[in-house]
């Protein structure tokens, strides 16, 4: 289950699984290749290329996880 470390107004840190990052890297998979978003950037709340470059983070963190198995 996924862990708050720590709040502030602008960053939080957490503690999740590899599990839980595979959720989220389907669902921002889902967003960016999967669909067809109406007004991306309004229903997302972001630019299509920052949701792709942190699907793209992700996927990274996704691998060195995967390398330490």
């Amino acid at each position: 289950m996924m862990e708050i470390i720590d709040v502030t107004s602008e960053k939080s840190q957490i503690d999740m699984s590899h599990d839980e990052l595979l959720i989220v890297n389907s669902a921002l998979n889902e967003i960016c290749n999967g669909i067809a978003v109406f007004e991306f950037e309004t229903r997302i709340g972001a630019d299509r290329d920052r949701v792709t470059t942190l699907l793209k983070e992700i996927s990274e963190l996704l691998d060195k996880m995967d390398l330490l198995i």
